[in-house]
């Protein structure tokens, strides 16, 4: 299990803003070491989910829309990578070559879930102000 170099890149991404002040996308690509049109790419994905905000002009930039104890880490690794989910029988579309459908009687199904919902609670009550 291992979120993915983008998810990773947006948390650097988030965490650079957090002082609260706002930077070109040139200046958020240099200091967090993540390629420019990737950062352009993860900035429009923050953006969409209103963590971030623009504003354009020479005096423009990407600034946080949220305080930092508003954001989670969790949050901002779904806005990337999806659902978190720890095994693949995690997903409603999986078809278990064990099980099938019915996984409910299965217990690494039932082991999977319980940790994937441990992991999930502690990766969204995580903000980002503990970064601080």
């Amino acid at each position: 299990m291992r979120i993915t170099n983008e998810a990773d890149y947006a948390l650097r991404i988030v965490y650079n803003l957090l002082d609260g002040s706002q930077r070109s996308a040139k200046l958020i690509s240099e200091q967090t070491g993540v390629t420019l049109r990737f950062a352009l790419k993860i900035l429009r994905k923050l953006a969409l989910s209103d963590i971030v905000g623009s504003q354009q002009g020479a005096a423009g930039g990407y600034y946080l829309k949220r305080t930092p104890s508003e954001i989670s880490v969790g949050e901002i690794i779904e806005i990337i990578d999806g659902p978190f989910l720890i095994n693949n029988c995690m997903d409603s579309v999986y078809i278990c070559t064990r099980m099938g459908k019915n996984t409910e009687n299965c217990p690494f199904h039932q082991f999977f879930d319980e940790l994937n919902i441990k992991i999930r609670r502690e990766m969204f009550t995580a903000t980002m102000d503990k970064f601080i």
